[in-house]
Protein backbone atom coordinates (compact mmCIF):
# COMPACT_ATOMS: atom_id res chain seq x y z
CA UNK A 1 0.00 0.00 0.00
CA UNK A 2 2.73 2.70 0.88
CA UNK A 3 4.38 1.64 -2.18
CA UNK A 4 1.38 2.72 -4.62
CA UNK A 5 1.08 5.47 -1.92
CA UNK A 6 4.73 6.66 -3.35
CA UNK A 7 4.04 5.95 -7.09
CA UNK A 8 0.91 7.94 -7.07
CA UNK A 9 2.88 10.87 -5.62
CA UNK A 10 5.00 10.76 -7.57
CA UNK A 11 2.52 10.25 -10.63
CA UNK A 12 0.64 13.26 -9.60
CA UNK A 13 3.99 15.57 -9.51
CA UNK A 14 5.08 14.14 -12.89
CA UNK A 15 1.83 15.36 -14.06
CA UNK A 16 2.02 18.96 -12.82
CA UNK A 17 2.66 21.45 -15.73
CA UNK A 18 1.36 18.56 -18.64
CA UNK A 19 -0.63 21.36 -20.53
CA UNK A 20 2.94 22.86 -21.52
CA UNK A 21 4.40 19.61 -22.51
CA UNK A 22 5.98 20.94 -25.91
CA UNK A 23 6.00 24.42 -25.58
CA UNK A 24 8.98 26.84 -26.13
CA UNK A 25 9.64 30.84 -24.70
CA UNK A 26 11.33 33.08 -26.57
CA UNK A 27 12.36 36.95 -25.97
CA UNK A 28 11.58 38.89 -29.11
CA UNK A 29 12.68 42.58 -28.72
CA UNK A 30 11.17 45.28 -31.48
CA UNK A 31 12.93 47.54 -33.10
CA UNK A 32 10.31 50.11 -33.79
CA UNK A 33 6.53 51.00 -33.44
CA UNK A 34 5.57 48.70 -36.81
CA UNK A 35 7.41 45.24 -35.24
CA UNK A 36 5.70 46.03 -31.61
CA UNK A 37 2.38 46.56 -33.34
CA UNK A 38 3.08 43.61 -35.66
CA UNK A 39 4.28 41.66 -32.33
CA UNK A 40 1.04 43.04 -30.66
CA UNK A 41 -1.26 41.27 -33.50
CA UNK A 42 0.06 37.66 -32.81
CA UNK A 43 -1.57 37.54 -29.43
CA UNK A 44 -4.73 36.92 -31.76
CA UNK A 45 -3.02 35.31 -35.06
CA UNK A 46 -0.88 32.83 -32.94
CA UNK A 47 -2.41 32.91 -29.45
CA UNK A 48 0.66 34.27 -28.44
CA UNK A 49 1.21 34.69 -24.42
CA UNK A 50 3.25 37.34 -23.29
CA UNK A 51 4.27 36.81 -20.10
CA UNK A 52 6.27 40.51 -20.09
CA UNK A 53 5.04 43.22 -22.54
CA UNK A 54 7.23 43.88 -25.64
CA UNK A 55 8.10 47.36 -25.88
CA UNK A 56 10.33 49.43 -28.41
CA UNK A 57 13.90 48.48 -27.94
CA UNK A 58 12.67 46.64 -24.78
CA UNK A 59 12.88 42.74 -24.98
CA UNK A 60 9.52 40.88 -24.05
CA UNK A 61 8.60 37.27 -23.12
CA UNK A 62 6.67 35.21 -25.48
CA UNK A 63 4.85 31.97 -24.36
CA UNK A 64 4.29 29.40 -27.63
CA UNK A 65 2.19 26.31 -28.40
CA UNK A 66 3.41 23.69 -30.35
CA UNK A 67 1.35 24.00 -33.03
CA UNK A 68 1.95 27.69 -34.22
CA UNK A 69 5.52 26.89 -33.50
CA UNK A 70 7.04 27.61 -36.79
CA UNK A 71 4.84 29.67 -38.01
CA UNK A 72 5.48 32.11 -34.97
CA UNK A 73 9.47 31.97 -35.74
CA UNK A 74 8.96 32.43 -39.58
CA UNK A 75 7.42 35.88 -39.20
CA UNK A 76 9.77 37.10 -36.62
CA UNK A 77 12.16 36.65 -39.04
CA UNK A 78 9.69 37.86 -42.20
CA UNK A 79 9.51 41.28 -40.28
CA UNK A 80 12.81 41.33 -39.29
CA UNK A 81 12.10 41.07 -35.15
CA UNK A 82 15.33 40.12 -33.10
CA UNK A 83 14.44 37.07 -30.89
CA UNK A 84 16.09 34.54 -28.40
CA UNK A 85 15.32 31.35 -27.02
CA UNK A 86 14.12 31.46 -23.55
CA UNK A 87 13.65 27.81 -22.69
CA UNK A 88 13.33 25.45 -24.85
CA UNK A 89 10.84 23.10 -22.82
CA UNK A 90 8.60 24.89 -20.56
CA UNK A 91 6.91 21.80 -18.46
CA UNK A 92 10.50 21.42 -17.71
CA UNK A 93 11.50 24.78 -16.99
CA UNK A 94 8.45 25.26 -15.03
CA UNK A 95 8.92 21.70 -12.91
CA UNK A 96 12.74 22.79 -11.86
CA UNK A 97 11.15 26.10 -10.96
CA UNK A 98 8.52 24.20 -8.39
CA UNK A 99 11.89 23.07 -6.86
CA UNK A 100 13.65 26.51 -6.54
CA UNK A 101 10.36 27.53 -4.74
CA UNK A 102 9.97 24.72 -2.66
CA UNK A 103 13.36 24.98 -1.30
CA UNK A 104 12.94 28.47 -0.27
CA UNK A 105 9.80 27.71 1.26
CA UNK A 106 11.57 24.47 3.70
CA UNK A 107 13.92 27.09 4.57
CA UNK A 108 11.56 30.31 5.00
CA UNK A 109 11.69 32.44 8.04
CA UNK A 110 7.92 32.72 7.91
CA UNK A 111 5.78 35.29 9.96
CA UNK A 112 8.46 37.17 12.60
CA UNK A 113 7.94 39.63 14.84
CA UNK A 114 4.66 41.30 12.77
CA UNK A 115 6.75 41.16 9.71
CA UNK A 116 5.36 39.85 6.68
CA UNK A 117 8.05 37.34 5.01
CA UNK A 118 9.36 38.35 1.47
CA UNK A 119 11.85 35.58 0.79
CA UNK A 120 8.97 33.24 -1.54
CA UNK A 121 5.99 33.85 -3.09
CA UNK A 122 2.65 33.38 -0.99
CA UNK A 123 0.29 31.16 -0.56
CA UNK A 124 -3.32 32.72 -1.06
CA UNK A 125 -4.19 31.99 3.18
CA UNK A 126 -0.93 32.83 4.15
CA UNK A 127 -1.91 36.44 2.24
CA UNK A 128 -5.22 36.53 4.10
CA UNK A 129 -3.57 35.66 7.47
CA UNK A 130 -1.30 38.53 7.74
CA UNK A 131 -3.92 41.06 7.17
CA UNK A 132 -5.90 39.87 9.65
CA UNK A 133 -3.04 39.51 11.83
CA UNK A 134 -1.89 43.06 11.41
CA UNK A 135 -5.97 44.28 11.34
CA UNK A 136 -5.60 42.45 14.96
CA UNK A 137 -2.96 44.43 16.22
CA UNK A 138 -3.68 47.94 14.82
CA UNK A 139 -7.92 48.21 14.77
CA UNK A 140 -7.84 51.70 15.67
CA UNK A 141 -6.47 51.79 12.50
CA UNK A 142 -6.61 49.11 9.87
CA UNK A 143 -10.25 47.66 8.73
CA UNK A 144 -10.70 44.61 6.88
CA UNK A 145 -13.50 45.15 4.26
CA UNK A 146 -15.28 41.85 2.67
CA UNK A 147 -16.00 43.24 -0.54
CA UNK A 148 -17.60 40.49 -1.63
CA UNK A 149 -17.04 36.45 -2.43
CA UNK A 150 -15.26 34.93 -5.25
CA UNK A 151 -17.55 32.54 -7.63
CA UNK A 152 -15.42 29.85 -5.87
CA UNK A 153 -16.42 31.26 -2.69
CA UNK A 154 -13.61 32.44 -1.40
CA UNK A 155 -13.90 36.27 -0.09
CA UNK A 156 -12.24 39.21 -1.56
CA UNK A 157 -10.64 41.35 1.02
CA UNK A 158 -9.79 45.03 1.13
CA UNK A 159 -8.08 46.88 3.32
CA UNK A 160 -8.80 50.58 4.81
CA UNK A 161 -5.96 52.36 6.65
CA UNK A 162 -6.93 55.59 8.03
CA UNK A 163 -6.00 57.50 11.39
CA UNK A 164 -9.65 58.84 11.35
CA UNK A 165 -11.77 56.29 9.86
CA UNK A 166 -11.50 57.91 6.79
CA UNK A 167 -13.83 60.70 8.25
CA UNK A 168 -11.72 63.88 7.59
CA UNK A 169 -12.87 64.34 4.35
CA UNK A 170 -10.00 67.08 3.68
CA UNK A 171 -7.58 63.54 3.06
CA UNK A 172 -6.81 62.53 -0.20
CA UNK A 173 -6.80 58.96 -0.76
CA UNK A 174 -4.66 56.59 -2.27
CA UNK A 175 -5.13 52.92 -3.58
CA UNK A 176 -3.11 49.89 -4.49
CA UNK A 177 -4.01 46.76 -5.67
CA UNK A 178 -2.43 43.46 -6.28
CA UNK A 179 -3.28 39.89 -8.32
CA UNK A 180 -5.42 41.27 -10.83
CA UNK A 181 -4.19 37.71 -12.83
CA UNK A 182 -4.02 34.58 -11.20
CA UNK A 183 0.05 34.23 -11.94
CA UNK A 184 1.22 37.88 -10.73
CA UNK A 185 2.71 36.12 -7.60
CA UNK A 186 4.48 39.05 -6.39
CA UNK A 187 2.29 41.71 -6.42
CA UNK A 188 0.64 40.77 -3.25
CA UNK A 189 3.57 40.72 -1.49
CA UNK A 190 3.88 44.40 -2.48
CA UNK A 191 0.69 45.10 -1.42
CA UNK A 192 1.47 43.69 2.25
CA UNK A 193 4.63 45.29 2.46
CA UNK A 194 3.37 48.62 1.54
CA UNK A 195 0.20 47.40 4.55
CA UNK A 196 3.51 46.78 6.63
CA UNK A 197 4.96 50.02 6.38
CA UNK A 198 2.05 52.01 6.52
CA UNK A 199 1.07 50.98 10.08
CA UNK A 200 4.87 52.31 11.28
CA UNK A 201 5.39 55.44 9.41
CA UNK A 202 3.96 59.40 8.73
CA UNK A 203 2.24 58.50 5.47
CA UNK A 204 -1.16 57.86 7.40
CA UNK A 205 -1.03 61.87 8.91
CA UNK A 206 -2.36 63.60 5.71
CA UNK A 207 -3.44 60.15 3.66
CA UNK A 208 -5.85 57.53 3.54
CA UNK A 209 -5.49 54.02 1.88
CA UNK A 210 -7.07 51.47 0.34
CA UNK A 211 -5.34 48.41 -0.46
CA UNK A 212 -6.18 45.15 -2.65
CA UNK A 213 -3.90 42.09 -1.85
CA UNK A 214 -5.39 39.57 -4.60
CA UNK A 215 -7.88 41.11 -6.49
CA UNK A 216 -8.72 37.23 -8.26
CA UNK A 217 -8.05 34.96 -5.56
CA UNK A 218 -9.87 32.17 -7.51
CA UNK A 219 -7.09 32.44 -9.99
CA UNK A 220 -4.49 33.41 -7.86
CA UNK A 221 -4.92 30.42 -6.14
CA UNK A 222 -5.61 27.80 -9.16
CA UNK A 223 -2.16 29.01 -10.72
CA UNK A 224 -0.21 27.81 -7.60
CA UNK A 225 -2.52 24.12 -7.69
CA UNK A 226 -2.94 23.52 -11.12
CA UNK A 227 -1.41 26.28 -13.90
CA UNK A 228 1.13 28.68 -13.41
CA UNK A 229 0.42 30.64 -16.29
CA UNK A 230 -2.84 31.41 -15.20
CA UNK A 231 -4.68 34.76 -16.18
CA UNK A 232 -8.84 34.74 -15.56
CA UNK A 233 -10.63 34.47 -12.93
CA UNK A 234 -12.71 30.49 -12.32
CA UNK A 235 -16.69 31.50 -13.17
CA UNK A 236 -18.42 28.92 -15.42
CA UNK A 237 -21.56 31.02 -15.62
CA UNK A 238 -20.57 33.22 -18.36
CA UNK A 239 -20.68 31.01 -22.22
CA UNK A 240 -22.34 27.44 -23.28
CA UNK A 241 -18.43 26.10 -23.34
CA UNK A 242 -17.38 28.16 -19.71
CA UNK A 243 -17.63 24.96 -18.19
CA UNK A 244 -15.05 23.91 -19.97
CA UNK A 245 -13.02 26.73 -20.61
CA UNK A 246 -13.79 28.64 -17.21
CA UNK A 247 -13.10 32.20 -16.16
CA UNK A 248 -12.45 35.79 -17.93
CA UNK A 249 -10.01 38.30 -17.66
CA UNK A 250 -11.09 40.68 -14.83
CA UNK A 251 -8.50 43.54 -16.90
CA UNK A 252 -11.07 43.04 -20.07
CA UNK A 253 -14.12 43.38 -17.90
CA UNK A 254 -14.92 46.64 -16.60
CA UNK A 255 -17.33 48.77 -18.40
CA UNK A 256 -15.20 51.02 -20.03
CA UNK A 257 -15.42 50.30 -24.14
CA UNK A 258 -16.19 47.29 -22.77
CA UNK A 259 -15.33 44.02 -25.47
CA UNK A 260 -14.34 47.05 -28.45
CA UNK A 261 -10.80 46.01 -28.74
CA UNK A 262 -8.03 43.86 -27.66
CA UNK A 263 -10.90 41.22 -26.82
CA UNK A 264 -12.21 38.19 -27.50
CA UNK A 265 -15.97 36.34 -27.44
CA UNK A 266 -14.55 32.80 -27.12
CA UNK A 267 -14.17 31.65 -22.95
CA UNK A 268 -11.34 29.65 -23.96
CA UNK A 269 -9.19 32.56 -24.65
CA UNK A 270 -7.46 34.94 -21.87
CA UNK A 271 -8.35 38.00 -22.96
CA UNK A 272 -12.09 36.90 -22.77
CA UNK A 273 -13.84 39.65 -21.57
CA UNK A 274 -16.92 37.76 -19.94
CA UNK A 275 -20.73 37.92 -21.18
CA UNK A 276 -20.85 41.27 -20.09
CA UNK A 277 -19.29 44.71 -18.64
CA UNK A 278 -18.99 44.07 -14.72
CA UNK A 279 -20.01 40.87 -14.78
CA UNK A 280 -17.20 39.20 -12.24
CA UNK A 281 -17.79 39.45 -8.83
CA UNK A 282 -14.07 40.14 -8.49
CA UNK A 283 -14.54 43.34 -10.92
CA UNK A 284 -17.98 43.94 -9.16
CA UNK A 285 -16.10 44.12 -5.85
CA UNK A 286 -13.44 46.56 -6.42
CA UNK A 287 -16.38 49.14 -8.54
CA UNK A 288 -17.84 48.89 -5.36
CA UNK A 289 -15.40 49.22 -3.05
CA UNK A 290 -14.17 52.62 -4.40
CA UNK A 291 -17.04 54.50 -5.85
CA UNK A 292 -18.34 55.90 -2.61
CA UNK A 293 -15.34 57.20 -2.50
CA UNK A 294 -14.24 58.04 -6.21
CA UNK A 295 -14.07 62.23 -5.30
CA UNK A 296 -11.18 61.43 -2.78
CA UNK A 297 -9.07 59.20 -5.09
CA UNK A 298 -6.31 60.99 -6.43
CA UNK A 299 -4.10 58.16 -7.09
CA UNK A 300 -4.46 54.39 -8.35
CA UNK A 301 -1.87 51.89 -8.80
CA UNK A 302 -2.41 48.23 -10.16
CA UNK A 303 0.44 45.84 -9.73
CA UNK A 304 0.87 43.69 -12.03
CA UNK A 305 4.03 40.90 -13.32
CA UNK A 306 5.99 42.17 -15.54
CA UNK A 307 7.62 44.59 -17.70
CA UNK A 308 9.40 47.58 -15.71
CA UNK A 309 7.12 49.88 -16.86
CA UNK A 310 4.24 52.35 -15.73
CA UNK A 311 1.25 52.44 -18.30
CA UNK A 312 -1.58 54.96 -18.32
CA UNK A 313 -5.03 55.82 -20.04
CA UNK A 314 -6.68 55.38 -22.14
CA UNK A 315 -5.72 51.41 -23.31
CA UNK A 316 -8.50 51.16 -25.71
CA UNK A 317 -7.49 54.05 -28.22
CA UNK A 318 -3.56 55.20 -27.43
CA UNK A 319 -5.24 58.56 -27.13
CA UNK A 320 -4.50 60.55 -24.21
CA UNK A 321 -6.79 61.71 -21.63
CA UNK A 322 -7.10 65.01 -20.29
CA UNK A 323 -4.24 64.50 -17.51
CA UNK A 324 -1.70 63.36 -19.89
CA UNK A 325 0.63 65.69 -18.96
CA UNK A 326 -0.06 64.87 -14.77
CA UNK A 327 0.02 61.30 -15.74
CA UNK A 328 3.31 61.40 -17.63
CA UNK A 329 4.84 63.71 -14.99
CA UNK A 330 3.86 61.76 -11.63
CA UNK A 331 4.46 58.16 -14.08
CA UNK A 332 8.11 59.62 -14.25
CA UNK A 333 8.38 60.35 -10.62
CA UNK A 334 7.39 57.67 -9.08
CA UNK A 335 9.99 55.68 -11.85
CA UNK A 336 13.39 58.16 -11.32
CA UNK A 337 12.61 57.27 -7.06
CA UNK A 338 12.28 53.38 -8.24
CA UNK A 339 15.66 53.69 -10.06
CA UNK A 340 17.50 55.42 -8.03
CA UNK A 341 16.32 52.12 -5.11
CA UNK A 342 16.74 49.49 -7.46
CA UNK A 343 19.53 46.99 -8.40
CA UNK A 344 21.65 47.90 -11.44
CA UNK A 345 20.53 44.66 -12.67
CA UNK A 346 17.06 45.96 -13.03
CA UNK A 347 16.28 47.87 -16.30
CA UNK A 348 14.55 51.24 -15.91
CA UNK A 349 11.08 51.65 -16.10
CA UNK A 350 9.37 53.03 -19.48
CA UNK A 351 6.24 55.54 -18.82
CA UNK A 352 3.55 56.06 -21.35
CA UNK A 353 0.30 55.62 -22.75
CA UNK A 354 -0.63 52.06 -22.16
CA UNK A 355 -1.26 51.04 -26.15
CA UNK A 356 1.04 53.23 -27.02
CA UNK A 357 3.88 51.43 -25.07
CA UNK A 358 2.95 47.89 -25.47
CA UNK A 359 1.34 47.53 -28.97
CA UNK A 360 -1.63 46.62 -28.21
CA UNK A 361 -4.62 48.42 -27.46
CA UNK A 362 -7.23 46.83 -24.70
CA UNK A 363 -10.59 48.01 -24.00
CA UNK A 364 -12.76 47.20 -20.07
CA UNK A 365 -9.31 47.64 -18.19
CA UNK A 366 -9.23 48.74 -14.49
CA UNK A 367 -6.74 51.47 -15.01
CA UNK A 368 -9.55 53.21 -17.91
CA UNK A 369 -12.30 52.72 -16.18
CA UNK A 370 -11.16 54.15 -12.51
CA UNK A 371 -10.34 56.75 -14.78
CA UNK A 372 -13.63 57.35 -16.38
CA UNK A 373 -14.92 57.40 -12.97
CA UNK A 374 -12.87 60.16 -11.81
CA UNK A 375 -9.60 59.27 -10.37
CA UNK A 376 -7.00 61.74 -12.00
CA UNK A 377 -3.77 59.42 -11.86
CA UNK A 378 -4.34 55.55 -12.66
CA UNK A 379 -1.58 53.25 -13.52
CA UNK A 380 -0.52 49.77 -14.14
CA UNK A 381 2.70 49.25 -12.66
CA UNK A 382 4.61 46.28 -13.64
CA UNK A 383 7.33 45.68 -12.18
CA UNK A 384 10.86 43.99 -13.12
CA UNK A 385 10.46 40.01 -14.09
CA UNK A 386 12.47 37.89 -16.28
CA UNK A 387 15.79 39.84 -18.19
CA UNK A 388 18.14 38.02 -20.48
CA UNK A 389 20.23 35.63 -18.73
CA UNK A 390 17.29 33.55 -16.96
CA UNK A 391 15.64 30.68 -17.54
CA UNK A 392 13.44 30.12 -14.87
CA UNK A 393 9.66 31.84 -15.14
CA UNK A 394 9.80 33.57 -12.25
CA UNK A 395 11.52 36.75 -10.34
CA UNK A 396 13.56 34.56 -8.46
CA UNK A 397 12.47 35.02 -4.47
CA UNK A 398 15.95 36.57 -3.18
CA UNK A 399 14.57 39.45 -5.26
CA UNK A 400 10.58 39.48 -3.63
CA UNK A 401 12.08 41.96 -0.89
CA UNK A 402 14.04 44.09 -2.77
CA UNK A 403 10.88 44.83 -5.74
CA UNK A 404 8.80 45.57 -2.47
CA UNK A 405 11.02 48.23 -1.23
CA UNK A 406 11.72 50.33 -4.30
CA UNK A 407 8.35 50.07 -5.34
CA UNK A 408 6.91 51.34 -2.21
CA UNK A 409 9.42 53.97 -2.81
CA UNK A 410 7.84 54.82 -5.61
CA UNK A 411 4.77 54.98 -4.40
CA UNK A 412 5.28 57.00 -1.81
CA UNK A 413 6.56 59.57 -3.93
CA UNK A 414 3.33 59.06 -6.41
CA UNK A 415 1.30 59.84 -3.30
CA UNK A 416 2.76 63.30 -2.45
CA UNK A 417 2.90 64.24 -5.80
CA UNK A 418 -1.20 63.27 -6.47
CA UNK A 419 -2.01 64.92 -3.22
CA UNK A 420 -0.41 68.47 -4.96
CA UNK A 421 -1.71 68.39 -7.95
CA UNK A 422 -5.35 66.68 -7.06
CA UNK A 423 -5.42 66.40 -2.69
CA UNK A 424 -7.18 70.37 -2.57
CA UNK A 425 -9.05 71.37 -5.64
CA UNK A 426 -11.36 68.02 -5.50
CA UNK A 427 -12.80 68.14 -2.14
Amino acid sequence: MKAWAVLLLFAVANAKHEQYQGWKSYFVKPSNNVQLKVLGSFVEKYGIDFLSSPAVERNGLALVKPEVHEDFIKSLEDYGIAYKIHAKDVKAQLDIDDEVIETRRRESRGMKNGTIPLDNYLELEEIYDYIDYVAEQYPDLVTILHAGDTFEGRPIKYIKISTTNFEDTNKPIIHIDGGFFGRDWITPSIVLYALQNLTQSDMLDDYDWILAPVINPDGYKYSFTNDRFWIKTRSTDQHLLSGLCPGVNINRNYDFFWNTVGTSNTPCADNYAGSRALSEKESSALNGALVDLISRIVLGISLHDSGSSILFPWSHDGSLSNHAFALQSVGVSIADTIYSNSLPDFPRYIVGNSALVTGIEKSGTGIDYAHMLGIPLTYNLRVPGIEEGTEGFHLDPEYIEQVAKETWAGIVVGARRAAELFGRTRN
